[in-house]
């Protein structure tokens, strides 16, 4: 899939600071449209993985990534001080 959430995240990012650039601000009606479009794109994600829970066969919805697990360090052994005894 090509564009994934976080690419929605950075678009509207970008509508919030293109409507404060005090040099050439974006129109009003525009960054509505954007907020409408963003709007209609999260309700149809939500769905996605509400269809996802209810037909329970672990899918995963290609517009959300998938968290990166992070592996747990090794344990450490404990340093006795009488480690040499």
């Amino acid at each position: 899939m090509k564009n994934k959430i976080t690419d929605l995240r950075n678009h509207l990012f970008e509508t919030i600071e293109a409507l404060k650039d005090p040099d050439h601000p974006m129109e009003v009606q525009r960054a509505k449209a954007i907020y409408e479009t963003a709007q209609t794109i999260i309700e149809s994600g939500k769905l996605e993985l509400q269809f996802i829970d209810l037909v329970g066969k672990g899918e995963n919805s290609p517009f959300f990534e998938q968290p990166k697990l992070v592996q747990p360090a090794p344990a450490r052994k404990e340093i006795t001080a009488n480690a040499s005894s």
